[in-house]
């Protein structure tokens, strides 16, 4: 990848093969993407996308990538939800809306592929602010969801809001502050919510300028000291978007991380942590 890591932002992707909705709200849809060739059913691969939860980011910058996990064989779904600073959602739209889409998403996704889709919980992969949706689904839900992927995750929200991430994204997200809404930031905080019951692999850049790589390793070092067995790679010449990025040095070792959550080999050692 060269240039401008944000390109990957406004790339272009095949359109996907179907658009499936899982409530009422335009908003509450996801785009399907079957898998390539013939195989076995596999698990549906969840991609929640980032963008601090704002309404400006959608999930049509996710294309890219998940066309490509489509054409290693995977069924994919863009998970797309309520964001902040639109009149019409707000607290706790985006949250209840990842939660009702991944229940659902595995369902509407076989229908779309019969005996495509494996009929077990999906790998959620979340980059950024959907790396902290994929925490949290993985922790209010954990039977709904098969591991994490956590990409550059904001893993600590009220880190986040001390550091003002985004110039107040995490404030506009939750309502408030750590001590105007400490009850919200209880039940939506990953650092709050440790240990993170299904298997759970960050990977996280150390050139990051968005999302800091000290959060990832803060929460992971949680989530173990909870007893949880969550794995931390750092990535020492990765900064923020190429890890959703097809052509970046970074996305073989996405590919790997996924392919270990889905028992694919090789595995990942739960005590390792790449630099």
């Amino acid at each position: 990848m060269t240039g401008d890591p944000r390109e990957v932002l406004t790339r272009p992707a095949p359109p996907p093969d179907a658009t499936v909705a899982y409530g009422d709200h335009p908003d509450q849809c996801a785009d399907l993407r079957g898998p390539a060739g013939e195989g076995p059913a596999r698990p549906l691969v969840v991609v929640v996308h980032g963008g601090f939860w704002r309404a400006e980011y959608d999930r049509t910058h996710t294309g890219p990538m998940a066309a490509a996990l489509a054409a290693l064989g995977h069924p994919v779904a863009q998970l797309e939800y309520r964001r902040t600073g639109r009149p019409d959602s707000g607290w706790p739209d985006p949250l209840t809306d990842v939660l009702a889409g991944v229940a659902a998403l595995p369902g509407l996704a076989a229908a779309a592929w019969p005996g495509r889709v494996a009929p077990v919980p999906p790998i959620l992969v979340g980059h950024s602010a959907g790396g902290h949706l994929a925490l949290y689904v993985a922790a209010h839900a954990p039977d709904t969801t098969g591991g994490v992927l956590a990409l550059a995750p904001v893993a600590d929200l009220a880190e986040a809001y001390r550091l003002d991430l985004d110039s107040g994204a995490v404030a506009a997200l939750i309502g408030g502050g750590p001590a105007d809404v400490p009850e919200r930031y209880a039940t939506t905080d990953p650092s709050a919510l440790v240990p993170i019951q299904p298997r759970t692999v960050v990977i996280h850049g150390v050139l990051d300028r968005q999302v800091p790589v000290s959060m990832s390793r803060s929460w992971v070092a949680a989530d173990r000291a909870a007893g949880g067995s969550a794995t931390l790679i750092e990535l020492s010449e990765c900064e923020h978007f190429g890890l959703i990025a097809p052509d970046s040095a970074a996305w073989p070792r996405v590919v790997t991380a996924l392919r270990s959550l889905l028992g694919d080999p090789p595995g990942i050692d739960a005590a390792s942590s790449t630099r």
